[in-house]
């Protein structure tokens, strides 16, 4: 009976501990949660819009937002709300992170895409989400967000 449940202990920690890459790769292999879902590369992309010359000059608004865990002590908002890129142009945009408080705090951020029509057209080509952050206490950085808007 030990054994038993000395099994089910350890199984149960292994479980929470695969829990969030699990769901990760679940909501990029689903779409589920606004995630965006991979079929070819973002420089297989632009390649096939430059050849076969489906650019648009039609601008589309990206809005950007941030929301911060309950008990995280930064401030984290983006540089600019809105940025209008044209499909088949790449654009840049940033977030500024502060740690408010007294000690290093190290933060990941996570993203997703809405409505989730639009998330299968909107592709990061370098982000800061899903890396750690470390901040020092006061610190403030400026965190970049490349991407590119399939036509």
């Amino acid at each position: 009976m030990l054994i038993y449940l000395t099994g089910l202990v350890v199984a149960m920690v292994g479980s929470s501990y695969a829990a969030v890459p699990l769901y990760r790769r679940f909501c990029q292999a689903t779409g589920y949660g606004g995630t965006v879902q991979r079929r070819e590369s973002v420089e297989e992309k632009i390649a096939r819009h430059s050849k076969d010359g489906t650019v648009t000059t039609r601008e589309i608004a990206v809005q950007f937002n941030a929301d911060v865990g309950d008990g995280m002590p930064w401030k984290f908002a983006p540089t600019q709300r809105e940025v209008r890129v044209k499909p088949g142009e790449s654009a840049l945009a940033f977030y500024t992170a502060e740690n408010r408080s007294s000690t290093p705090i190290t933060g990941v951020s996570t993203y997703n895409v809405t409505p989730m029509k639009a998330a299968v057209y909107f592709n990061k080509i370098q982000c800061f989400c899903f890396e750690e952050q470390r901040l020092l206490p006061g610190e403030q950085i400026d965190m970049p967000v490349f991407f590119y808007i399939d036509p």
